[in-house]
C-alpha cells in the first residue's frame, strides 16, 4: 500500500509554511513544540470492527456491554473475527461520559418550551469571570449553544423519509413519551409547526461553578437567558401580511405553539435588493431558523448558525423552496412542504445566522454577504489590525469551499462591535488546480463567467472505468434563451452528453447576464459559483483553522456524485477506480489549504491531501469513513468525527428488516456500502507531535444507527451530540442482527468477520440514572448532548 512518511505526516500537521524539518522535528518559529518532551498516550484506544495500525502498537479497550469491556493487548494481528455492537457512547477506560441536556428537558423559563430534536453543533460562551476575566479560560459557568438540524424517525412516524417497512406497522414513536403529549395521527399544521419548532437552536445555561471539585459535571441553570430560537420564531408577523398567510400565526393551542415577534434580519445586498419584494410582504423581517448543522464561535461571544438542508420536496418536506429567480425570489412555493404550510419564502433560508447566547435582545441576523447554500460550518480569523476571514463549505455532492473578507478590519478581536465587519465584504469561491495550486474568485457582478466542462470533472472516472457518473453532471442558472431553455429560474443540468451545444452559452459572460444584482447572485451562491468557475468538491461537511500555523483544515466527507454535482475528478476521489480488492475507496478526505498571503485576504492558495478516507487495508485509506467535524485542543491536536450514512451501518440497511447491505471488494464504482465495515460512527484523534503523530486512534463509538457531532472542548470537559441514535430503525425490543462482512486486513487482502448488532437504539435510556439515563434497556432513544471528561484528569481533558 501506498504511506505516507513520517516527514509527510510531520509537514502536513505541524506547517508547511517556512517549516524545516531536521529528522522527526518540525522547527520554526511557531511549531516548536514539537522539540518539546512529549508523553506517551494517556489513554487506551477503543477498539472499533475493523483493522487499524495502532491497534498493532498499543492496548486498545474493547467494549463488552454498557459500561464493560475488557483490554487486548497489541498484536502484529489487528483483524477481530467477530464483533458484537455496543448501544453506548464507548469511551476508554480512563474516562467517563455523562448526559448534559436531551431532547424533550424543559429547562427554559416557559415551561412549555422544550428542548429540541437531533442535536448537531455546539458552542460554549463563558460567563464564569469570578478567578480571571479572560473568558477563554474560566470554563465553569456559560451559555451551551446546541443547534437542532433535523426531525427524522422515530420521533413520529410520520417524519420525513421514515422506512416503508415501518410505516403503519405499530412499531412505538418517541414523541409521546418524551414530551408528554401526542402529536396528531396525521400531518396538518400541528405537526409541521412541531417538526419546524424542533428544528433550530437552545441556549441554555450549564454550571459547575459553586463546586469543589472543579472536574465535576456540568448541570442546567435556570436563567432568563436560556431560550428557544427555532424554526418558526416571530411567527407572530405573518399577521402583518396582506395574503392568504395572514391568519396563520400559530401551530397549535399549547402557549409555545403560539406565534411571537421573536423575527430574525437580514444583513447585506440580499436583505436591500431582494428580501425587499419577496412575496411574503414582510421585507428584511425573517421568521425562524431551521435546519441548523454546524457553526462556528466567534471571539467576541456569538454564535454562527449554519442552515444547512433547507431545499423541500414532497419526502422531505421539512424545508421551503430552494431555486430562485433572477432576482433572487423563489419562484414559486413548493407543494407539500412546511413553507407552504406556512408561507416561508425559500430564498430568506439557508444562511449563516448570528445569535448572542448571553444577550437576548440581540436580534438574530441571517448575514448574506456569507451566501446561500447549505452552509455546514463556519472558521473564523479574527486578528487585530487584519480583516475578518471566515472559511465555509457547501455540503452538498458538487458543494464548493468558500472564502469571506470583510471590508474593515478588527480592531479588538473581542469587542461585539465585529458583528458589523460580516455586512460588508467580499464572497470567494475556491477554484483548485491539479498541481497543487488554487484561487480564489469573487462572486461579484462583474465577475466572468467560466464553468468547468463536465468532461473535464469526470476525466479521471471515465478514462478508469469508460463511463462517468451522472455524466458529470454540472448545475447552471437556468435561463430562457440559453442552451435551449424557455424559463427563467432554478437549474439547467449540462453533462457530458449536451456540453458541446449547451456550455458554450455560458462562457465568455459576466454574472450580471444572469442575475439582475449582487444580492440576487448571493441567493444563488452554488449556481452562481458553478458558473464563475468554482470548482464542486466532496461536500466539505468542515473546514477548520489551525490554531498556531493558521492553515486551513478541511473534512471533505464523500466523493460520490450525486443529483447536485460531480465532484472534480482530478481532486477528489469519485469513485472505487479499479476492481482490485484493496484499491483506494472514495469516503472522503482530510485535506488543507495553506493561504500564498499572511493575513489570508490573497487571491492565491496552496492545497495538501493528507489521506484519502477508506479502510486502512486500502491504497491511502486513512482508517475512517465520511470524516466530517473537526476540532483542534489546546495542544493543536486534531480531533474529528465519521458521519458514515445510517442507512449502511454495519452492513445493515434502515428499517425493521435490517437488509444487509452487499459488500463486495471486487466491486468498482460508486461503492458507498463499504462504510459498513466501520461499525458505527466514532470520534478519532490525531496527535499532531510526538511518536504517534499523524496516527488515527479511536477515542469514542457512539450508539447505534448515530452520528456524533459538535465537538467542543470546554476546560477539561469534551462536550459533543449524539444526534439521531436508532434513527429510521424500530426503537430497540431486543432484536439482534447478524451477518457476515467481508472486511480488509492491513496487508490489502480481504477477511470475513461476523458482526453482532441491535436493530435499534434505546440510548440513553440504557445507562445508569447517574449517568443521565434510566437503566431501561428498551427505552427510548432521545437525541442529547454530552459532557466527557478524564477520571483523574486534573483540570485537563488529555
Amino acid at each position: 500500500m501506498s504511506k505516507l512518511s513520517r516527514r509527510q505526516i510531520l509537514v502536513f500537521f505541524a506547517g508547511s509554511a517556512g517549516a524545516a524539518v531536521l529528522g522527526d522535528k518540525i522547527i520554526d518559529s511557531v511549531s516548536n513544540i514539537a522539540e518539546a518532551k512529549i508523553a506517551p498516550l494517556r489513554f487506551t484506544p477503543v477498539r472499533l470492527p475493523h483493522p487499524l495500525p495502532i491497534y498493532q502498537e498499543l492496548n486498545s479497550y474493547l467494549p463488552t456491554g454498557i459500561e464493560k469491556g475488557e483490554v487486548r493487548k497489541a498484536s502484529g494481528d489487528a483483524k477481530l473475527n467477530s464483533y458484537t455492537v455496543i448501544d453506548d457512547v464507548v469511551v476508554p477506560p480512563e474516562y467517563d461520559r455523562y448526559v448534559i441536556v436531551r431532547w424533550g428537558d424543559r429547562v427554559f423559563p416557559n415551561d412549555y418550551d422544550y428542548v429540541g430534536y437531533n442535536c448537531d453543533h455546539t458552542s460554549f460562551i463563558s460567563i464564569d469571570r469570578d478567578l480571571n476575566p479572560d473568558p477563554s479560560i474560566n470554563k465553569n459557568d456559560g451559555y451551551l449553544f446546541i443547534n437542532h438540524e433535523y426531525v427524522s424517525y422515530p420521533i413520529a412516524e410520520f417524519a420525513p423519509e421514515t422506512p416503508s417497512d415501518i410505516k403503519g406497522k405499530g412499531f412505538p414513536t418517541a414523541f409521546a413519551s418524551v414530551i408528554g403529549w401526542s402529536l396528531p395521527g396525521e400531518r396538518n399544521i400541528e405537526t409541521d409547526g412541531e417538526f419546524l419548532y424542533n428544528v433550530g437552536t437552545s441556549i441554555i445555561r450549564i454550571s459547575r461553578r459553586n463546586r469543589s471539585n472543579r472536574s465535576d459535571k456540568f448541570q442546567v441553570v435556570k436563567d432568563s437567558n436560556n431560550r428557544r430560537i427555532h424554526g418558526l420564531s416571530g411567527l407572530g408577523i405573518n399577521s402583518q401580511r396582506s395574503d392568504e398567510y395572514k391568519n396563520v400565526t400559530a401551530w397549535g393551542s399549547r402557549p409555545h405553539q403560539q406565534g411571537d415577534q421573536n423575527y430574525l434580519i437580514g444583513t447585506g445586498p440580499a436583505a436591500t435588493e431582494v428580501f425587499t419584494i419577496s412575496a411574503d410582504g414582510l421585507g428584511n423581517k425573517i421568521i425562524g431558523t431551521a435546519y441548523n448543522c454546524s457553526g462556528g464561535t466567534t471571539p467576541w461571544g456569538t454564535v454562527l448558525t449554519a442552515e444547512e438542508n433547507f431545499q423541500g420536496s414532497a419526502e422531505f418536506f421539512v424545508g421551503v423552496t430552494e431555486s430562485v429567480k433572477p432576482d433572487g425570489t423563489q419562484p414559486s412555493y413548493t407543494d407539500a412542504t412546511v413553507g407552504k404550510t406556512f408561507g416561508l419564502v425559500g430564498e430568506k433560508y439557508g444562511w449563516m445566522v448570528e445569535i448572542d447566547p448571553a444577550d437576548a435582545n440581540f436580534r438574530p441576523r441571517k448575514h448574506s454577504w456569507l451566501g446561500r447554500f447549505r452552509h455546514e460550518n463556519i472558521a473564523m480569523r479574527a486578528e487585530a489590525g487584519k480583516k475578518l476571514i471566515g472559511y465555509m463549505g457547501d455540503d452538498r455532492r458538487g458543494g464548493h469551499t468558500w472564502k469571506f473578507v470583510s471590508t474593515d478590519t478588527v480592531s479588538d478581536p473581542t469587542d461585539k462591535n465585529n458583528s458589523k465587519l460580516w455586512e460588508s465584504g467580499i464572497l470567494y469561491v475556491a477554484r483548485y488546480n491539479p498541481d497543487g495550486t488554487g484561487r480564489w474568485i469573487p462572486l461579484l457582478i462583474d465577475t466572468s463567467s467560466d464553468p468547468i466542462a463536465p468532461s473535464v470533472l469526470s476525466e479521471k472516472e471515465f478514462a478508469a472505468l469508460g463511463s462517468a457518473q451522472r455524466n458529470g453532471l454540472i448545475k447552471l442558472p437556468r435561463r430562457n434563451g440559453i442552451a435551449g431553455q424557455t424559463t427563467d429560474g432554478g437549474a439547467f443540468n449540462c453533462d457530458r452528453t449536451n456540453e458541446a451545444t449547451a456550455l458554450p452559452d455560458y462562457q465568455g459572460k459576466k454574472l450580471s447576464d444572469f442575475y439582475k444584482n449582487q444580492g440576487a447572485i448571493l441567493c444563488d451562491a452554488f449556481l452562481a459559483a458553478n458558473l464563475a468557475g468554482g470548482t464542486p468538491t466532496a461536500r466539505p461537511e468542515d473546514l477548520e483553522v489551525h490554531p498556531l500555523t493558521k492553515e486551513v483544515f478541511i473534512a471533505y466527507t464523500d466523493g460520490a456524485p450525486g443529483s447536485d454535482g460531480y465532484p472534480d475528478s482530478r481532486i477528489f476521489q469519485v469513485a472505487k477506480l479499479s476492481t482490485d480488492p484493496n484499491a483506494t475507496q472514495q469516503s472522503g478526505g482530510l485535506y488543507k489549504i495553506i493561504e500564498d498571503s499572511t493575513d489570508a485576504t490573497g487571491l492565491t492558495f496552496r492545497w495538501e491531501k493528507f489521506k484519502q478516507g477508506g479502510e486502512a487495508g486500502s491504497e491511502t485509506g486513512a482508517g475512517f469513513a465520511n470524516v466530517d467535524n473537526l476540532v483542534f485542543d489546546f495542544r493543536g491536536n486534531v480531533w474529528g468525527v465519521t458521519d458514515m450514512s445510517t442507512d449502511t451501518h454495519n452492513g445493515f440497511s434502515i428499517g425493521a428488516t435490517g437488509t444487509p447491505n452487499t459488500i463486495n471488494h471486487t466491486a468498482s464504482g460508486n461503492v458507498s456500502s463499504f462504510t459498513g465495515v466501520f461499525g458505527n460512527n466514532w470520534l478519532f484523534f490525531i496527535p499532531t507531535v510526538g511518536p504517534n503523530a499523524g496516527t488515527v486512534i479511536p477515542f469514542a463509538q457512539g450508539p447505534v444507527r448515530c452520528e456524533m457531532t459538535g465537538p467542543t472542548f470546554v476546560g477539561d470537559t469534551l462536550v459533543i451530540s449524539v444526534q439521531h441514535p436508532g434513527e429510521n430503525c424500530p426503537v430497540n425490543d431486543g432484536t439482534i442482527l447478524n451477518r457476515t462482512i467481508e472486511m480488509l486486513d492491513l496487508d490489502g487482502k480481504t477477511f470475513n468477520q461476523t458482526r453482532t448488532v441491535p436493530r435499534g437504539s434505546s440510548w440513553p435510556s440504557n445507562i445508569s440514572t447517574e449517568d443521565g439515563g434510566k437503566n431501561d434497556p428498551k427505552g427510548f432513544p432521545i437525541p442529547s448532548v454530552i459532557g466527557i471528561y478524564r477520571k483523574d484528569g486534573k483540570g485537563r481533558f488529555i
